[in-house]
């Protein structure tokens, strides 16, 4: 792959990292002091009660896919357990600049590096995920403080997670098929401008 679209990788990590680091720092309401209940049940359909969240999980299997090995597995790893460190530093409220521009950011640049189809290298792809997974994880390690069951919880939106980038890994393999490539780039380009959406919305609150 040219060099051109290993830089485009880069510049969209740059580019998404910096638009949540101009943002002013503080936490989304959406996503704080939410009184969860607790428990595996709960904890697996969180993931899937949020759009944002799963286009961007969806994501991450499905770059992993189109990208191939080796990371088509090691970007399902890296963002669970980016997602967990996220987690971490949510509990203990640690500042970082706004949840829901990070998670949205997520969403426009993971969508535009599949309908681009950034080929990114390892360090850049892994960077980009791992970055955005912080995001994700914060936002609702905010919430385990007040569940009843944190454990059960966390294992449910793990296992959820996990199932969720599978999904996106097997929705990339249809690049292999007779126009598969072209399907999959404009379903990138409107998880892309979902996230723009997403974007827009936070920005307009």
């Amino acid at each position: 792959m040219p060099a051109a679209a290993r830089l485009a990788g880069a510049e969209l990590a740059a580019a998404g990292l910096a638009g949540a680091g101009l943002a002013c720092p503080g936490t989304a309401a959406a996503h704080i002091g939410t009184g969860l209940a607790g428990g595996f049940a709960p904890g697996f359909m969180h993931p899937l009660s949020g759009l944002d969240h799963l286009l961007a999980m969806v994501c991450v299997g499905l770059w992993g896919a189109f990208l191939g090995r080796p990371l088509i597995h090691v970007l399902p790893i890296v963002f669970p357990a980016m997602m967990a460190g996220g987690a971490v530093l949510g509990m203990l409220g640690v500042p970082v600049p706004p949840v829901e521009v990070g998670v949205a950011l997520s969403v426009l640049v993971l969508g535009g590096c599949i309908a681009l189809a950034i080929r990114a290298p390892v360090w850049a792809a892994s960077l980009i995920v791992a970055m955005f997974a912080v995001f994700h994880g914060y936002a609702h390690g905010r919430e385990l403080p007040s569940a009843a069951d944190p454990i059960g919880y966390s294992a449910g939106f793990m296992l959820a997670t996990g199932l969720l980038h599978v999904l996106g890994i097997g929705i990339g393999f249809l690049r292999d098929r007779p126009g598969g490539a072209v399907a999959l780039r404009s379903l990138g380009a409107i998880i892309g401008a979902s996230g723009l959406w997403f974007l827009s919305q936070v920005q307009g609150a």
